[in-house]
């Protein structure tokens, strides 16, 4: 039987990647709940007034008004305020849902903003994220926001302050998001283009993807390894274990995102690892692998095995199996499972030096269900 090379797609989601009976309830980024809470606070400097709510303007032009969980005054006239704005993250599964940005302000001597960070808010230790090495993990457009905001307070081309944003428990938060890896070390990092979170958004997640390979690419690294979750992040890690933990990315379901990015930054070596269900939709050439645009392609998995010396009635019951992982069982049962797998990792590497390029090398290694062992791959790791 003839291979014959799939055409390459990389199919985008919808605005939410499920069907929900009602419309599901938007929230704040930190970075809208962090200007909040720092013009909060100013204008409790400002007044001497704790405050109870306040207004911002979201970078679109919005306004909106947050309330105001604590607001504190110190000193007369007042030399410090403090005020909290609690999270509302909506209906978006956000690991700093509930969590406490606070906005500390105190007068300064030179006129204008000094944005810093306290505890709970990462510093940036790594090149990039386009924000300084040794700084706070506070991203641009959140600082514009809070800038605008203190100027709606005060004249800060006549007046000093300093305002620090800090996160009870962000460090806690922090470990549930991929901070560390980027180089964000003790804390979460203040983010938001838009000031709104939207429920079950990819774009966020596929962003993520392309700057944990921006990240890697400013370290000077050349190789990226893509995984698709934990289990397979473990196994690659074991399979590779000399190259720095940067290098590993997980990827979810946009492969297609992060090997362009690995392009763009002039990357040389694709390491992909991953199960059976994500490697038999991409060697049908999907890029994008979530189950809403794309399925497994049983009768590619059926020629496979096929070509992997399987008998007719095993071609027919691969051909028919209910998922890629009953695939994988049916060839491990058969014996077949080294081959066929070794066949459709060489299929996806095929597809990645595609849609790669020819300056890329690329590597396939397919791993249990379980992440515990290699059991084929592209070439690069005989058994």
């Amino acid at each position: 039987m003839t291979y014959a090379e799939p055409p390459l797609r990389e199919p985008d989601l919808p605005r939410t990647a499920k069907v929900w009976p009602t419309a599901l309830r938007t929230g704040w980024t930190t970075g809208a709940c962090a200007t909040a809470a720092a013009k909060a606070a100013v204008t409790a400097l400002v007044t001497g007034t704790t405050q109870q709510e306040v207004e911002i303007g979201l970078p679109a032009g919005r306004r909106v008004r947050f309330p105001v969980e604590r607001c504190e005054v110190t000193g007369t006239p007042p030399v410090r305020a403090e005020a909290v704005v609690v999270k509302d993250a909506g209906d978006d599964p956000d690991v700093t849902h509930g969590a406490e940005l606070t906005a500390t302000v105190n007068w300064t001597d030179v006129p204008g903003l000094r944005l810093a960070g306290g505890a709970g808010v990462g510093t940036v230790t790594k090149p990039g994220l386009g924000l300084a090495v040794g700084g706070p993990a506070i991203n641009d457009t959140p600082r514009r926001m809070i800038g605008e905001a203190v100027a709606e307070v005060v004249d800060l081309g006549e007046v000093g302050v300093r305002v620090v944003i800090s996160v009870p428990r962000g460090e806690i938060m922090a470990r549930k998001t991929t901070n560390r890896r980027l180089g964000i070390l003790g804390g979460i990092s203040i983010l938001g283009t838009t000031g709104i979170v939207r429920p079950f958004s990819t774009a966020s997640w596929r962003a993520s993807v392309v700057q944990a390979v921006h990240v890697m690419a400013a370290q000077g690294e050349p190789t990226v390894v893509l995984c698709t979750g934990g289990r397979t992040e473990r196994a690659a890690r074991a399979l590779l274990p000399d190259l720095p933990e940067v290098c590993f990315v997980e990827v979810g379901d946009f492969t297609g995102a992060a090997v362009t990015a690995a392009v763009e930054d002039a990357m040389t070596g694709v390491v992909f690892v991953g199960m059976a269900g994500k490697l038999a939709k991409l060697a049908a050439g999907i890029l994008m692998t979530h189950y809403t645009r794309s399925k497994v392609d049983l009768s590619l998995l059926g020629a496979v095995t096929a070509e992997a010396g399987g008998d007719p009635a095993l071609v027919a019951a691969v051909t028919e199996a209910n998922t890629g992982r009953h695939a994988y069982e049916l060839w491990e049962a058969a014996g077949l499972l080294a081959p066929a797998g070794d066949l459709l990792c060489q299929r996806v590497r095929q597809v990645l030096r595609r849609f790669a390029g020819p300056t890329v090398t690329v590597d396939v290694a397919m791993v249990d269900f379980a992440g515990a062992h290699v059991v084929a791959s592209s070439g690069r790791w005989p058994r």
